[in-house]
């Protein structure tokens, strides 16, 4: 349809059933969609063969830094996501025009192969190409207007959201035979080789799949994935992120520290990854073990033995329903991150602990109930919460009257992953 049409039927409500699935309601969904169709035609022009699409960014529920040692995690898509406007094209040409940055153009009928790794946008849509070629498919061009409201730095992952999108716009237009799995996994490639950042699989995975989703990375090649059908509104309890401010330009050691000891405790043992240690061989060892890493080493690595089997048993308390389970399995998460992984605040600056103070300021909010624990990456940032919908509005109230208005956000787990909206009258 012609985008005039495009935006009469979205006026008209012919896409609000995929709005209330998406999103869990549609009036906000509808203005927003239909501000991003008027700002296409702002910078474009009145294009025919138009669609909507959608990709989600992510939150991790448990498995705290254990996927780069193929440990488990359990994730949620959720309804904070990156949108596109798109119109389809016959010139070989992808144009992007994202919110607030200038448009990227991509020829992607030249050669692909030689990659910037520059963290451009365009050299991570000119990745995604390449490996989609690579695989076989046959892809052309396309126009697109984009807006997201993924929080950056959040830990809800909004370049795998963006990449995932690509993907799916790619796939939808060609109608390519590609799954989940593979769009995350031609999505991490880009952001490692084309984009310069290295990242697991993690983000794009949960990105890709959406819902609660269970991810086993003990064959990163092939991951075990299993989706489960959970509905927390059923419990009262509202997920929500604190976002607790802090700079994240001078972490990246503290990240990279994290790997680094984890996997000098696996080549202790002439293994790669920890995943791959037998845990009561580790106990015995860990006099041993001191001589040769330090004891932050050795904590992290308690953390990541004991926090792969319980991302394995929170999935499985999700799948029984058992929620006061989960709920205690996710205070065990925050305390061992707190504790043995230490990714609550930097040592290269032990004022700055915003992590530390949403986490006691939320559980004397919480007063016993609910749950919380650090969010992501950790050292600075955000931190999780589950809180029951009776203190939800006094919860908010009193943890933004300390990191400011806006700070706290509340959020769904949307049921899917990558997503074309379609008429539905």
């Amino acid at each position: 349809m012609d985008i005039n049409l495009l935006r009469k039927e979205v006026e008209n409500g012919s896409f609000d059933k995929d709005f209330k699935y998406l999103y869990n309601e549609t009036e906000n969904s509808k203005a927003r969609y239909l501000k991003a169709i008027n700002r296409y035609l702002d910078f474009y022009k009145e294009d025919t063969d138009m669609y909507l699409l959608s990709a989600p960014g992510r939150t991790e529920v448990g498995g705290n830094h254990t996927d780069h040692q193929h440990g488990r995690t359990l994730t949620g898509g959720v309804n904070l996501d990156v949108i596109a406007v798109v119109c389809k094209t016959d010139d070989n040409t992808v144009a992007i025009k994202s919110e607030g940055f200038k448009e990227d153009v991509v020829d992607i009928s030249a050669s692909l192969e030689k990659c910037e790794g520059n963290g451009k946008t365009s050299e991570l849509i000119k990745g995604i190409a390449f490996y989609l070629k690579q695989k076989g498919f046959n892809i052309g061009g396309f126009r697109a207007y984009t807006t997201s409201n993924v929080l950056k730095g959040s830990g809800l992952s909004s370049s795998a959201a963006f990449e995932v999108l690509i993907c799916n716009i790619f796939k939808s237009l060609y109608n390519l035979d590609i799954n989940e799995l593979e769009i995350a996994k031609i999505s991490q490639k880009a952001e490692n080789e084309y984009f310069g950042k290295p990242c697991g699989l993690l983000d794009q995975m949960a990105c890709s799949l959406g819902g609660f989703t269970a991810i086993d990375f003990k064959d990163v090649e092939n991951p075990k994935v299993e989706k489960i059908d959970f509905d927390l509104k059923k419990y009262n309890t509202s997920l929500v992120i604190v976002n607790t401010g802090g700079n994240h330009s001078d972490l990246t050691d503290d990240y990279a520290d994290i790997p680094k000891e984890c996997k000098a405790v696996a080549n202790f043992f002439s293994k790669n990854y920890l995943r791959e240690v037998d845990f009561k061989e580790f106990l015995a060892n860990i006099k041993n073990l001191r001589e040769k890493v330090s004891d932050r080493a050795v904590l992290r690595a308690i953390h990541f033995f004991n926090e792969d089997l319980r991302a394995a048993k929170e999935a499985e308390a999700l799948k029984n329903n058992n929620f006061e389970e989960f709920l205690n399995l996710v205070k065990q998460s925050g305390n061992s991150s707190y504790k043995y992984l230490q990714n609550v605040y930097s040592n290269a600056n032990v004022a700055e602990q915003g992590i530390g103070l949403a986490l006691a300021l939320t559980e004397m909010y919480l007063n016993g109930r609910g749950a919380c624990r650090v969010h992501g990456g950790g050292f600075a940032g955000t931190i999780q919460a589950f809180v029951p919908n009776d203190i939800l509005n006094e919860y908010i109230e009193k943890i933004e009257a300390v990191f400011g208005k806006g700070s706290a956000y509340v959020l769904t787990v949307r049921p899917t992953g990558g997503y074309k909206l379609s008429l539905k009258k």
